[in-house]
């Protein structure tokens, strides 16, 4: 069997520099630097937890390659080898991740996280009172993207949402130092239906990564099958599902939307952002005729700019 090299937590060279291929939201460049210092630290945050699962697949298919070498030299000890290493695999992707949540637990312990990125947000964490929970959350919800591949139903679906999308939300309003109840509420609404924009978006990049978050009560209410989703273009079917669903999700932007108004400033801008980035998504995949499968839908820079001025003003 190919030996593992174990990957490190302290990756943050690799994880700066696959930010810079990501899009910030048009508003966070314009926001005081005080403000984009901690939203970076989050930001980097999110993406080590994605980036721990994510070299753990890498390593995963390195794994089957050798799988594949050994079966055809030694057949009959292939079965057992591969037990052996998807086993090994598995675990660890999760202790990648319990790693970082020991490094949460430091912060608030008053130790010293081992992370070069969560050292950073450690400074969030003490200039902003940002609790635990929203951290140990995210982690929570890579956890469960490694055994939990398919939803049965739309409420399953919001459940995962509340770990791997809303803690994003409520831990930018404690950076503006805005976070209350009633908005948290608001921020949580905006942020599940990002997340379902994002979902939607990429139904055939998670299919090849071996997900589907489309709920399976849904695929089967529009006689969609998984064989559909493989295809290279999207039927009548999955056009169908999607227009549905894009719908349900612009039905949690518009609620969450008044949060806008509440705000000002900086945090206004912030979060006006964010809404406009939803909406000129779910834009995109109706410009598209809902055909999720032929390319990823992204949303042109004029549409996103448009939707920001008007949630700014409007303050929803």
């Amino acid at each position: 069997m190919r030996e593992h090299v174990r990957p490190s937590v302290t990756r943050v060279e690799e994880v700066t520099a696959n930010a810079s291929g990501e899009n910030f939201p048009v508003a966070l460049r314009m926001l005081p630097a005080r403000h984009r210092r901690h939203l970076t630290n989050l930001y980097f945050f999110a993406r080590l937890t994605d980036d721990l699962g994510d070299e753990a697949q890498a390593h995963e298919s390195q794994a089957h390659e050798a799988q594949a070498d050994e079966a055809q030299a030694q057949p009959s000890e292939g079965t057992s080898t591969s037990t052996a290493t998807a086993a090994d695999v598995s675990d660890l992707r999760l202790a990648l991740l319990d790693e970082l949540a020991d490094d949460v637990g430091r912060i608030y312990d008053g130790g010293t996280p081992q992370s070069p990125v969560m050292r950073a947000m450690a400074q969030t964490v003490a200039e902003c009172g940002v609790p635990a929970k929203p951290l140990l959350d995210l982690i929570q919800a890579n956890r469960q993207d490694q055994v939990v591949t398919r939803y049965r139903t739309f409420a399953e679906l919001g459940q995962y949402c509340e770990l791997s999308a809303n803690p994003v939300g409520q831990i930018v309003l404690y950076i503006f130092g805005v976070a209350t109840p009633e908005r948290v509420a608001l921020s949580d609404s905006i942020c599940t239906a990002l997340q379902l924009a994002e979902h939607w978006q990429d139904v055939a990049e998670d299919l090849g990564n071996g997900r589907i978050y489309l709920p399976s009560a849904d695929m089967e209410a529009y006689g969609c099958t998984e064989a559909d989703l493989a295809a290279a273009t999207a039927g009548p079917a999955v056009r169908e599902l999607i227009a549905f669903e894009v719908d349900r999700a612009q039905r949690l932007l518009d609620e969450g939307a008044p949060l806008v108004g509440t705000l000002r400033g900086a945090a206004r801008l912030a979060v006006a952002g964010y809404l406009a980035g939803g909406r000129a998504a779910l834009a995109a995949i109706r410009a598209q005729q809902y055909d999720v499968l032929t390319g990823t839908p992204r949303p042109r820079k004029q549409r996103l700019a448009g939707e920001l001025v008007k949630a700014y003003v409007r303050g929803r």
